[in-house]
C-alpha cells in the first residue's frame, strides 16, 4: 500500500488511471471514497500496488505476436520477461508479465475528461498535425477559454460543438477523437472508414467547439468546495445534493440548450422553471450566458453549410425544426442514420436549442446527435463507440457535396 494525498481536481477515477489502477481497486483500498459524491483536497488515500497481467505462452508463440496481441512494444516485453526475444523464455507454459498498453493517440480516456484534457490535447494535436488550428471564440462565466479548433480550406463550413450540456462530457473527448482521426489520415493520405479526407479538406472548412460548457463539466465531475464563486447558490439551486452528476447547466444555472433565440419566449414558457437550476432554466433572456453568445457569434461569422450539436444520449438524430429546415435535411438525417445506426427523428415541441437556431437563422442543415445509449454520464466503456459514431456522422457530412 502506498499513500497518496487527494489534490484540487482529483477524482477516485483520475487517481486510479494515473496509478494503473481500477476506479474499484480504490474504492476497495478506501471503502468510504465509494460513499462520497467527490474527493476532497487534503484527503488521504492508501492505493495498492498496480496489479500486472500475466500470459501463459502457447504453443507457435513469438515475442511478435504476444507483443501484438497485447498491443504493446516488443521492448517493454522483453524489458520485463528478460530473454523473451530470443526464444530463451519464450516457450509454451512460460508465465510472462505484460506491460501496459501506451495509448498510440493523442486523444484518450482513462477517466473524466474535463477541460484541462481538452486543452492539453489541443496543444499535442496543433504540435502534430500544424494544419489543425486553434483558437477561442470567448470565455466561460469562470474565465475559462472556449476552444476551438479548425481544418480543412474549403468554401463550405460545418459547425460542430460539444458537451453544451454538463454531464454529457463525454462527447468532447469523442469530438476531439475525430479530428485527430481526419487529421491523421489526411496527414498519411489514407482514406478514413471508405471517406477521402483529402476531399473533406479541399470542399469543407470545420469549426469545432470541443467544450462549449467547461465550467459545468467540471463541476459535474469535481463538484464545488466552499470559496468558489457562486458556492452556496449553487447548493440551494441543487437542493442542498453534494453530487452534481445529473447537471446540464452552466456554473449560474442556465441550460445552454434552451438558450437560443428561436421561439425562446415559448420554450421559457413551457418548460416553467423560474429561476436556476440543473436543467431546462432558460436563462433571464436569449444569449445571456457567454458560452451561448459565443457559439452564435461564430457561426454568424462564418455561416455555415450544416451544423451539428452533439448531445448524450439516445442513438437519435433531430433534424427538423418549424419548417424552417431546407428540403434536404431529411435526406442528410436519413444519411446520417444510415452510417451510424442511429434513428432520425423528426422531433416536435421544442424550441431554444443550438440547432433550432441554426435552422432558423441560416435555413441550412443542422442536427442535434444524441450520443449512445444510458443514462448521463455515459459511462467510459462506451467511448470507443460513441466516437467512432460521431466520425461516421461527421463524416457522412463531409462527403456530402449536394
Amino acid at each position: 500500500m502506498q499513500q497518496y494525498i487527494a489534490r484540487r481536481g482529483d477524482t477516485v477515477s483520475r487517481i486510479a488511471a494515473r496509478h494503473g489502477l481500477t476506479p474499484e481497486h480504490v474504492i476497495q483500498g478506501n471503502p468510504w471514497a465509494g460513499r462520497q459524491p467527490y474527493l476532497y483536497p487534503g484527503q488521504i488515500l492508501f492505493l495498492p500496488s498496480a496489479p500486472r497481467r500475466r500470459y501463459s505462452v502457447q504453443e507457435g508463440d513469438d515475442a511478435g505476436l504476444i507483443a501484438a496481441l497485447f498491443d504493446v512494444s516488443i521492448e517493454e516485453l522483453e524489458m520485463l520477461n528478460p530473454g523473451v526475444t530470443s526464444g530463451r523464455c519464450c516457450i509454451p507454459g512460460k508465465v510472462l508479465v505484460i506491460p501496459p498498453a501506451a495509448s498510440r493517440s493523442v486523444v484518450s480516456v482513462r477517466s473524466e475528461y474535463g477541460p484541462e484534457d481538452v486543452e492539453q490535447d489541443i496543444g499535442k494535436l496543433v504540435a502534430k498535425y500544424p494544419f489543425v488550428t486553434r483558437g477561442s471564440i470567448g470565455a466561460s462565466v469562470l474565465g475559462k477559454p472556449l476552444h476551438l479548433l479548425r481544418i480543412g480550406s474549403g468554401p463550405r463550413h460545418l459547425h460542430v460543438n460539444a458537451a453544451l450540456h454538463a454531464n454529457e462530457w463525454l462527447t468532447s473527448p469523442c469530438l476531439m477523437s475525430f479530428i485527430e482521426q481526419y487529421a491523421a489520415a489526411y496527414d498519411a493520405g489514407r482514406d478514413w472508414h471508405g471517406h477521402r479526407p483529402e476531399e473533406w479538406h479541399k470542399h469543407w472548412t470545420l469549426w469545432a467547439v470541443p467544450m462549449a460548457n467547461p465550467d459545468g463539466v467540471e463541476l459535474v465531475q469535481e463538484g464545488v468546495l466552499p470559496g468558489q464563486p457562486h458556492y452556496e447558490e449553487l447548493l440551494q439551486w441543487n437542493c442542498g445534493r453534494r453530487s452534481f452528476r445529473h447537471w446540464k447547466a452552466n456554473i449560474r444555472g442556465v441550460d445552454l440548450g434552451d438558450q437560443f433565440p428561436a421561439h425562446w419566449e415559448e420554450e421559457k414558457a413551457r418548460r416553467g422553471v423560474p429561476g436556476p437550476a440543473p436543467r431546462d432554466y432558460s436563462g433571464p433572456v436569449p444569449l445571456s450566458e457567454p458560452e451561448a453568445a459565443a457559439l452564435a457569434e461564430l457561426a454568424e461569422q462564418y455561416p455555415g453549410n450544416a451544423a451539428v450539436s452533439l448531445h448524450s444520449q439516445g442513438g437519435e438524430i433531430y433534424w427538423n425544426y418549424r419548417g424552417y429546415e431546407p428540403p434536404e435535411s431529411k435526406g442528410w438525417a436519413a444519411s446520417l442514420a444510415a452510417a451510424s445506426g442511429y434513428r432520425a427523428v423528426e422531433l416536435s415541441g421544442s424550441d431554444a436549442g443550438y440547432k433550432d437556431w441554426f435552422i432558423q437563422r441560416f435555413r441550412k442543415p443542422g442536427f442535434t446527435v444524441e450520443l449512445g445509449i444510458g443514462k448521463n454520464p455515459l459511462p467510459l466503456a462506451d467511448f470507443e463507440d460513441m466516437a467512432l459514431e460521431t466520425g461516421l456522422i461527421l463524416g457522412a457530412i463531409l462527403s456530402n457535396l449536394k
